[in-house]
């Protein structure tokens, strides 16, 4: 090894003493590498250096030009606290082997044997499972993981490698089957454990990009960003998987300045969102379409950037525990701080501040009474939501035909279903 976090494998088996764990990552980067997805493999590598080694399942990037494999490269350097490897996934194209070298290949531990084969193209290498069946019939070796990208056979997912490809797999590990004690893979954008074959498949794919519904019994909303650990004791390889809390990779916190410097661009990006929105609506009254589509397009980039600041900033609770926080601010707003500054606009003769303070009052009451609706997600029934553009109402259900704030007429409202 150079001395680099994220290892360029060069020999076909790779032996490291001292190493008892391995953290495993799935589909870091193919949904892009900005800061909202990677700030997820951020915290998939804090948690992975817990281990002694970190594994990544493949697509560490979105295509294979030297650019993104580049990012997470260094990306990977700056925030790795052990060394990791990867095994290569079906964006993982191109350039892959000059960053990250030899496409199949075993880690030989202490304790544990890991067996990476390439199957990006869902077929897997003559030259990988020859080195499968090379390492299983070494006598030092006892307890192997099978690692690989797109999921084999399994009575979850159809996105998968042919039962012919698995035959292949089989036929080479079958003569030492006993000691396989695990298949793990990627790929799919969730997890999932089953048996095939009698052995326990791992699919993890929860490193970066955006989780999502695999099938009925997999629902995006079941599944958290995750990593799974391997571990050694007493003799048996085991394995646990550990969700990722959302305000993982924030060392923003950690510095004041930065922090300071952070809200204070989020402030400056989403005041830019709002100019551009609101000159896109007036070209757009003038008729200027383009002009007012060119603006919209701005308003949501600044949008975007500004997402990715308060990505480094924020620190959420879990999901499902989320909706009730919001609550307190609602009611603040609502009972007290915008009656207070509309008493006070009054006081002072401005009755457009004002008007616009009142406006905004009962439109925070109404959305503190949805969210108070919303804290059972299951439960929560609201299937079609109006917003009024004109003062910003909310209202659910059967929307009246003037917004009851600012008379603005129900052919106008945006509709949320």
């Amino acid at each position: 090894m150079d001395g680099k976090r994220m290892v360029k494998v060069t020999e076909r088996i790779v032996r490291l003493s001292g190493v008892r764990s391995m953290g495993v990552i799935g589909d870091p980067g193919c949904e892009g590498l900005g800061t909202y997805n990677m700030k997820v493999y951020a915290g998939a590598l804090e948690e992975s250096s817990r281990d002694d080694i970190t594994l990544i399942v493949g697509d560490l990037v979105p295509a294979g030009t030297r650019h993104y494999y580049e990012v997470i490269q260094s990306m990977t350097e700056a925030l790795s606290q052990n060394h990791v490897y990867a095994l290569r996934g079906n964006h993982d194209t191109g350039a892959y082997t000059e960053y990250f070298g030899l496409k199949n290949y075993a880690l030989l531990t202490d304790t544990f044997t890991v067996v990476v084969l390439d199957n990006a193209v869902r077929s897997f290498e003559e030259e990988g499972l020859a080195l499968l069946t090379e390492v299983l019939a070494m006598e030092e070796v006892r307890r192997v993981i099978i690692a690989f990208h797109i999921p084999v056979p399994n009575h979850f997912i159809l996105n998968c490698v042919s039962q012919e490809e698995f035959d292949r797999l089989r036929a080479a590990y079958a003569p030492w089957k006993d000691k396989v004690k695990y298949l793990l893979c990627g790929h799919v954008h969730a997890r999932f454990e089953d048996q095939v074959d009698g052995i326990p498949l791992i699919c993890t794919g929860g490193g970066g990009a955006m989780i999502e519904d695999v099938s009925k019994e997999i629902r995006s909303c079941d599944v958290e960003h995750h990593i799974v650990h391997f571990y050694e004791t007493e003799g048996v390889l085991q394995y646990k998987i550990c969700d990722l809390a959302e305000d993982h990779g924030n060392r923003g916190h950690k510095d004041a300045i930065l922090r300071q410097k952070l809200q204070e661009t989020v402030q400056g990006e989403l005041m830019a969102h709002l100019k551009y929105l609101m000159f896109a609506d007036r070209a757009a009254r003038r008729g200027m379409e383009r002009i007012a589509n060119l603006f919209r397009a701005l308003a949501a980039s600044e949008y975007y950037h500004a997402r990715n600041f308060y990505a480094v900033l924020e620190r959420p609770g879990a999901f499902k525990e989320s909706v009730e926080t919001f609550i307190p601010g609602e009611e603040f707003e609502y009972e007290r701080l915008y009656q207070m500054i509309a008493d006070y606009a009054a006081d002072y003769q401005n009755p457009l501040a004002q008007q616009a303070y009142m406006g905004a009052l009962a439109a925070e009451k109404e959305h503190a009474a949805l969210l108070k609706e919303a804290v059972d997600m299951e439960a929560f029934g609201t299937q079609t939501v109006f917003v009024c553009p004109i003062c910003g109402y909310v209202m659910a259900g059967d929307a009246p035909e003037r917004c009851p704030v600012c008379g603005g007429p129900k052919r106008q409202y945006e509709v949320f279903s």
